[in-house]
């Protein structure tokens, strides 16, 4: 009897493993697959060796390009942070019917083309555009962003907003506002019941939705390559460019596996911090502490 119930739960396990294997062979076939290619070729074009990696740490531009880009990553993360903190938060304290509304208005650039976005700021960030015209009021002489690290910045966010506001969302809508209510019974002010209460168990939100923003800025191309300009490129556009122009192969995966290293280190940052916060009791969602 104990034979055959163990012999079933592996016929189980075997079939749940089997409808893995589509999922798993599109990884490998579109995601692991190039992912090698490019090591291969950071490592073996034009010829095998360490070549390609000395040749672009010895380049001065080589720094300016990373630092830029990662000012620019960071830049797009917090703004984003700050203007969806309180998004999420309003949709946290409103009624279903405008809760509905919300998030609409925050999948809405899901259902839009990028392309018809960027060329809409284009048109917005123009010399002599709206912004263009608005910042004449500030002695800009109807001068716009496009072009500008400010421009590529703009776009950037209204790019990635939804990103941010969705993990914030999620962490927020499981937060027992109890909590908040018991510790204004106890005396505490609501900048205090927010700093002491919401905003640690807001921070797995807030953690994840940064680290995802930053590290999808860390990789844009289409927007800062449409907005910006070449005096102002990212790494992905030095890649492009020595792709699509120069031909340089190895010198392209070179660069492509110094931000995947600088991605990797990224992350394992952030895994250390979440998990001294969880050491320290932060970051909990409050569920079923009311009662206790």
């Amino acid at each position: 009897m104990t034979e055959s119930l163990v012999g079933r739960r592996r016929v189980r396990v075997d079939r749940q493993a089997l409808l893995l294997l589509p999922a798993l062979l599109v990884l490998v076939v579109f995601f692991g697959y190039p992912l090698v290619d490019i090591v291969r070729q950071a490592f073996a074009e034009p010829e095998v060796g360490v070549g390609n990696f000395r040749e672009l740490l010895a380049d001065p531009t080589t720094a300016r390009v990373v630092v830029r880009t990662l000012v620019m990553a960071l830049v797009v993360a917090v703004t984003t942070l700050l203007l969806a903190y309180p998004y999420a938060y309003l949709m946290t304290v409103t009624g279903p019917k405008a809760r509905a509304v919300l998030m609409a208005l925050v999948l809405l650039p899901f259902w839009t083309s990028l392309m018809a976005r960027n060329f809409a700021w284009i048109v917005l960030l123009q010399d002599g555009g709206p912004l263009g015209m608005l910042g004449s009021l500030f002695g800009r002489e109807g001068r716009g962003l496009l072009g500008s690290a400010p421009g590529v910045a703009i776009g950037m966010i209204q790019v990635l907003l939804p990103y941010m506001v969705l993990p914030l969302y999620s962490v927020m809508s499981g937060i027992d506002r109890r909590l908040m209510s018991a510790a204004s019974g106890l005396g505490a002010s609501k900048a205090t019941c927010f700093r002491r209460i919401y905003l640690p168990l807001s921070l797995p939100g807030v953690i994840s939705g940064t680290t995802l923003v930053f590290v999808l800025a860390l990789g844009f191309y289409v927007t800062p390559k449409l907005l910006g300009s070449p005096k102002e490129s990212m790494v992905a556009q030095v890649i492009g460019t020595k792709v699509e122009k120069l031909l340089d192969f190895g010198g392209a995966g070179a660069f492509s596996v110094l931000l995947l290293a600088l991605t990797a280190l990224l992350l394992l940052l952030v895994a250390r911090v979440s998990r001294a916060g969880a050491a320290l009791g932060l970051g909990g969602t409050g569920h079923g502490r009311a009662e206790d």
